[in-house]
């Protein structure tokens, strides 16, 4: 995992509608970062759910959200709409994003061990700099222990 203070790696990736999207562009805003294994299954949609939940709060104190799963765009845009996903959702096959912020680690499930994305969270603040890091973020309570956490910085 990428550590607090360290320079957050830029990325351009395509949102669900396949509109490039660059951090950089994001400068001077609070971006909360979150990596999810996949769009659809329980843990994930719970975690978007949320954020999704908390969405206007996050609007209201000036911060973006972004999604990043190696997903399709097509797999993201039936997610969003599914579920109503108002936040930014990017599509990562190549794992570009995924491996620069080191969440693309070994994982074991029922004793059977292989790569996959760890679920985990970053908050980027306004000069690009990673201000936390939530490792193996928990699916049900992660949107609002960040968001909590921003409004009391």
């Amino acid at each position: 995992m990428l550590e607090q203070g360290t320079k957050a790696p830029d990325f351009t990736l395509k949102d669900k509608d396949g509109k490039e999207v660059r951090l950089s562009d994001y400068l001077g805003r609070k971006v909360v970062v979150y990596f999810y294994p996949k769009d659809n299954t329980p843990g994930c949609t719970k975690e978007a759910c949320a954020f999704a939940g908390a969405f206007k709060q996050y609007e209201r104190i000036g911060v973006t959200v972004i999604g990043i799963s190696k997903d399709s765009e097509t797999s993201h845009r039936k997610f969003a709409d599914k579920y109503e996903l108002p936040f930014i959702l990017l599509s990562d096959p190549e794992l570009t994003a995924i491996k620069a912020y080191d969440v693309w680690q070994e994982k074991k499930l029922y004793g059977k061990v292989s790569m996959g994305v760890v679920r985990s969270t970053y908050i980027v603040d306004e000069q690009g700099v990673i201000e936390k890091v939530y490792p193996k973020a928990k699916p049900d309570t992660n949107a609002a222990e960040i968001l909590e956490y921003l409004m009391e910085s």
